[in-house]
């Protein structure tokens, strides 16, 4: 019997994608200058009009309006045509201070939490990155194609991306992908045999080949048969609107709140990123073959109020054995997160496009623990 599990990606050109690349940028900004910023920023972005809000208490000074123009001009789009006009689109600033109730529970010496909620970390031995394979390839997919167009090699290809993987399952020991779809914003005039056959050949093909998966798989490319108007021209992007392209690609829970334009005060960021730090070195250790962990904070409250883990019938030692190697591995109070990961560092705008997790250069990312986890086979 086919067993099926889909995954999709979007590139940095995707309207909620530049959102979520803004919030950070100004999130960046900040921090570079004032490591105890306190960060919460959202954008919104629609034909030629983009707003930028939320509530910053900061010693950074920062131009709002040229990290928007820079972002978008980065991303690749030039004019109101393609998508949005960096130097001509109307840009609105509604920037408020920190509530005064948050910072009670936040500015203090055992720092606490900066909100109530739940999160999720989660890992697999099914890559080399110990990320789910469908969400993987979309982001390369995408990451890729986008590549290749700045590059100017990629002709008649615009900003605005999108991926879907679905792969089979059928037999685990030898996944396969069934089909790619790729919907990617091109030129008015262009030549249809040749674009998507550079999609499949140089873009599709490449990437089931480094991951050493095969290329007979069935192909989607626009299925509506054009896609010319895109980006924010052709749909409203809102930051914190891709939450499961941020995260495991749909393979894991996720616990609702957005990563993008938080600084690390916020668990919604800051335990995500410690939850897969977490997960990732328990499976690397060998304690299971993937882990997922829930951790759950109250507002102004520096401990976690729960810890749960769930292996999935892969854990290669009892659930106490793993609760007692990571409770006495891993400090999950607020501050030691934050110290622990460095996470005052402007690090923020890379993880905003192509996955918040699964790069070697972030430090949630490090098997630094793995010896000592071995510790507990």
């Amino acid at each position: 019997m086919k067993k099926f599990f889909t995954s999709e990606s979007v590139s940095e050109g995707h309207p909620d994608k530049l959102c979520d690349q803004i919030s950070d940028a100004i999130l960046d900004a900040c921090l570079e200058q004032d490591s105890n910023s306190k960060v919460a920023c959202e954008v919104f972005v629609t034909d030629n009009y983009l707003v930028i809000g939320g509530e910053i208490s900061s010693s950074a000074k920062v131009d709002y309006k040229e990290i928007a123009k820079f972002v978008l001009k980065r991303v690749g789009y030039k004019n109101g045509e393609t998508g949005i006009d960096p130097e001509n689109c109307e840009i609105v600033i509604k920037i408020n201070q920190q509530s005064k109730d948050i910072s009670i529970g936040v500015d203090k010496e055992d720092m606490g939490a900066g909100d109530q909620g739940i999160m999720f970390g989660y890992a697999t031995n099914e890559t080399s990155n110990y990320m789910p394979c469908a969400i993987q390839l979309a982001h390369d997919l995408v990451h890729l194609a986008s590549k290749l167009r700045k590059l100017n090699e990629f002709k008649f290809a615009q900003p605005d991306m999108k991926s879907q993987v679905t792969m089979d399952y059928e037999n685990l020991k030898n996944p396969r992908i069934d089909t790619i779809l790729m919907s990617i914003q091109h030129d008015e005039n262009y030549d249809e045999k040749e674009f998507k056959n550079f999609i499949k050949e140089n873009i599709m093909n490449v990437i089931a080949k480094k991951h050493n998966l095969n290329t007979d798989f069935k192909v989607l490319i626009n299925p509506t048969g054009r896609f010319v108007i895109g980006g924010p021209k052709s749909d409203t992007g809102l930051t914190g609107r891709k939450i499961i392209v941020d995260t495991y690609g749909g393979y894991s829970r996720h616990g609702g709140g957005a990563f993008s334009g938080k600084d690390p005060s916020k668990v919604d960021r800051s335990a995500a990123y410690m939850a897969r730090y977490v997960a990732k070195n328990v499976v690397a250790a060998g304690l299971a073959d993937q882990l997922e962990i829930q951790l759950s904070y109250a507002i102004g409250v520096s401990k976690p109020i729960s810890i749960f883990v769930e292996a999935f019938g892969t854990n290669k030692v009892p659930y106490a054995i793993i609760y007692k190697a990571i409770e006495e591995t891993f400090d999950f109070r607020v501050q030691s997160i934050i110290d622990s990961l460095d996470l005052k560092k402007p690090v923020y705008f890379r993880t905003s496009k192509y996955g918040h997790f699964g790069k070697k250069e972030f430090s949630w990312e490090r098997l630094d623990k793995v010896r000592i986890l071995e510790r507990y086979l």
